[in-house]
C-alpha cells in the first residue's frame, strides 16, 4: 500500500494516544474476574504493558485512558510503567450498559489535538505503528478465514471507501479486516465529535464507534488512508482461544543469560 508522503513528516507526527479500556472482558472470564481484560497476561506480559512499551518506543508523550471495569487495577498498574508518558484518565461509569462509542465520546473534551486511537485488547509488533503516527489513517489487514468482524473496502488510492458488516458467507471482492487502530487530525476529530454527539443524543450508546465511522465514510465526511498490518504479527484478544493464538505469535521472551547458558 502507498503512503501519502505529504503527511509523513516529523511536523505531523502524533504524540498523543487514546486507549479505550472500559469493557468487562466477559468473553475472557474467569481470567477477567478480578482484573480488566487489558491486564491479561500474554506470555507473562500484560496486554497493557505491551501497548505502553509500543507507545514509548514510538515517542508518544501523552496517553489518555478511558477506564470502566476495575479501573483501580489499571491506575495501580500504570503508575510504575509509564516513564516518559503523561497519563490521564477518563472514567466511563456506564461501562456495563454502553459500548465503545460511548467511551470514545467521553474523550471529546480531554482530547484537543491529533491522536491515535487504540483498543486495549491488541498485541502487536511496535514497528506496525510506524505509519500510524501520522493523521487520518486506519490500520487494516487482508481478511483471512480465521478472522471475523467488520471489514472495509479500499480503492486504488488506499482510501477506505466503505465499511462492511462481518459475514460468514463467501464474497468475491477484496476485503480488509479492521484492526481497531485509527489516527485523527484535529479537524477530523472535530467532525467525528459532532457525529458522536448526534448518536449519543439519540440514545445510541450501545453500539460500536465503527457505526459512526461507517456513516461518515458513506457521507464522505471522513477520509481515512488504509495502512496494512499484514507484514508483522498482531492479534485482537477477545476469547480464551484468541489468547492461546496470541501466545503463539508472541512467545515468552528468554533472557540473554539463559540463552547463553544453554549454548555453553
Amino acid at each position: 500500500m502507498n503512503i501519502n508522503l505529504e503527511k509523513n513528516s516529523d511536523g505531523n507526527r502524533i504524540t498523543t494516544a487514546l486507549l479505550l479500556a472500559a469493557g468487562t472482558g466477559s468473553r475472557l472470564f474467569p481470567i477477567t474476574k478480578d482484573a480488566p481484560k487489558c491486564l491479561t497476561l500474554v506470555s507473562e506480559k500484560s496486554i497493557l504493558e505491551r501497548l505502553v512499551i509500543n507507545l514509548q518506543k514510538q515517542g508518544f508523550k501523552r496517553l489518555v485512558i478511558v477506564t470502566g471495569y476495575k479501573k483501580e487495577c489499571i491506575v495501580d498498574f500504570i503508575e510504575s510503567k509509564t516513564e516518559g508518558l503523561t497519563v490521564e484518565y477518563v472514567h466511563n461509569p456506564l461501562y456495563k450498559t454502553t459500548n465503545n462509542i460511548y467511551s470514545l465520546w467521553m474523550a471529546r473534551n480531554i482530547i484537543n489535538e491529533p491522536f491515535v486511537l487504540l483498543e486495549s485488547d491488541l498485541v502487536l509488533e511496535t514497528s506496525l505503528l510506524n505509519k500510524m503516527v501520522y493523521p487520518d489513517r486506519m490500520a487494516v489487514a487482508k481478511m483471512q478465514p480465521w478472522l471475523n468482524g467488520t471489514t472495509v473496502a479500499v480503492n486504488n488510492l488506499n482510501v477506505v471507501t466503505k465499511f462492511q458488516a462481518g459475514t460468514t458467507e463467501e464474497y468475491t471482492d477484496v476485503r480488509y479486516k479492521t484492526v481497531n487502530i485509527y489516527s485523527f487530525s484535529l479537524s477530523t476529530w472535530n467532525e467525528v465529535t459532532k457525529k458522536l454527539n448526534q448518536y449519543i443524543s439519540e440514545g445510541s450508546v450501545n453500539c460500536y464507534y465503527e457505526v459512526v465511522f461507517s456513516k461518515m465514510v458513506e457521507e464522505k465526511s471522513l477520509i481515512l488512508e488504509a495502512v496494512s498490518f499484514d507484514e508483522k504479527p498482531w492479534y485482537e484478544i477477545d476469547t480464551i482461544n484468541d489468547l492461546a493464538e496470541a501466545e503463539k505469535l508472541f512467545p515468552l521472551e528468554v533472557s540473554k543469560e539463559i540463552k547463553y547458558a544453554v549454548t555453553q
